[in-house]
């Protein structure tokens, strides 16, 4: 009887649970939270979550490239697959009437192509203030909004060209300090400050391979009640960090005789210097209560900077680069923009996505491949519109229609010189428990 009581409890927890933000905490200023809090509570703290997402997609073309769910193979234009699959835990310890003491979460992702662990983090609060939390392991960035967007939660199929290339896996390891309050009727209850201190390279590399620390904060503002029922969320985050150079050659973008190019330094000083990784955001949520559940919604995320990647990819390398290899700084700019309307009840949801990455925001169109120059794929500028309609089945299960069209900038460069056909059609179900 008591696994009976205790399967119903959580099946009713899992339902009334809003957007799950990668970095959440348990919020006890919502009702929701302090719900939660009393099912941790009345059943050992333990909390099982997960979602799996089968689908569909059509590709233009065969083997193109593509950030909605990984390049397609190079005689493949349509495909099944099981973009995500994954499998969470979560645990709290309660000093008593304290509140919260240790937190920890185990998160694994399991598809057809590998097992991969997405999250192991341990939190300790501190319950004197009630205010403050440390947070260590493997988790994710605190920088942005959509970065921290639950994939089971984000209405498009995938994030942004740019949250995909700054943030890939989107976690790190590192330590955070949090300040959250967990008091009720505290002035600063709408205000939240994480600051953190990361490897650098995220997950998808094999260790640490610099001394180099990312120092990562954002600064973020809980929706805010406005007139006719509306409501407003904010942020503001950055990033602060760099990658080693363990060869002498470093590139950057610069003006030569009227001609741009990517311009080699080879001093043997440049050798143990670090090359730049720096990037500043802000973002915003505007939100609109149409009655009956019904929601219109804005979103937008801007974000600067300067990356260090590769000769032809932007990404944070994996590993450090040997003999003639050298690292490539570009100014970078970027932002996305959300339009969700529920159409007619709370089931049937439309969205509009537009997204730009701007990946070397110094050089453009027929500057790339120019004669004379050296540039590559990697300082193309593109952007994304995406359509979808999105319907909820029952509150365990959605359906997803989403077609991404994707624009590049024409250039001089072989294979750019008009719009590359790689737009996708993706046909998704989520089922979630």
């Amino acid at each position: 009887m008591k696994k009976v009581i205790f399967l119903s409890v959580f099946l009713l927890g899992s339902l009334i649970s809003g957007a799950q933000f990668l970095m959440d905490m348990v919020d006890t200023t919502t009702e929701t939270g302090r719900g939660m809090l009393s099912i941790y509570r009345k059943y050992d703290h333990l909390k099982f979550s997960g979602y799996i997402q089968p689908q569909f997609q059509i590709s233009q073309n065969e083997g193109i490239a593509s950030f909605e769910g990984g390049d397609f193979g190079k005689r493949v234009s349509n495909r099944f697959m099981l973009r995500r699959s994954r499998v969470r835990i979560d645990y709290v310890h309660f000093k008593g009437e304290e509140g919260p003491g240790v937190q920890f979460t185990f998160q694994f992702d399991i598809n057809e192509r590998r097992v991969t662990i997405r999250d192991v983090w341990g939190r300790v609060f501190e319950n004197k203030f009630k205010l403050f939390s440390l947070t260590t392991g493997m988790f994710a960035r605190p920088f942005g909004f959509e970065t921290n967007l639950s994939s089971s939660d984000r209405e498009s199929p995938e994030r942004g060209r740019m949250n995909q290339t700054l943030m890939a896996s989107e976690r790190d390891l590192g330590a955070m300090v949090s300040f959250d309050s967990r008091r009720k009727n505290f002035k600063l209850n709408k205000l939240k400050i994480d600051l953190g201190v990361f490897n650098g390279q995220g997950i998808n590399a094999t260790g640490e391979y610099d001394n180099r620390k990312d120092i990562i904060g954002r600064v973020s503002m809980k929706p805010v009640s406005l007139p006719n029922k509306m409501s407003v969320s904010a942020g503001a985050s950055f990033l602060y960090g760099g990658i080693e150079n363990n060869t002498k050659y470093h590139y950057t973008t610069k003006e030569v005789g009227n001609i741009k190019m990517q311009v080699l330094d080879s001093a043997e000083s440049n050798i143990g210097k670090i090359s730049p990784r720096q990037y500043y955001g802000a973002d915003v949520q505007f939100k609109i209560n149409n009655g009956q559940g019904r929601f219109t919604e804005l979103r937008g995320e801007f974000i600067a900077g300067t990356q260090t990647g590769t000769a032809n990819d932007t990404r944070t390398p994996a590993e450090l680069l040997t003999g003639n290899s050298g690292f490539y700084s570009r100014k970078f700019n970027g932002a996305y923009f959300y339009f969700l309307q529920h159409l007619f009840t709370p089931d049937h949801q439309l969205l509009v996505k537009y997204d730009w990455y701007d990946a070397n925001n110094n050089v453009k169109q027929n500057e790339i491949g120019a004669a004379g120059s050296n540039f590559s794929a990697a300082d193309i500028k593109f952007n994304t519109l995406g359509l979808g309609y999105i319907y909820y089945i029952t509150p365990n299960v959605k359906s997803v229609i989403y077609y991404a069209m994707v624009k590049n900038e024409k250039t001089l460069l072989p294979g750019y010189t008009k719009d590359v056909k790689d737009n996708v059609l993706t046909l998704r179900l989520q089922f979630r428990f």
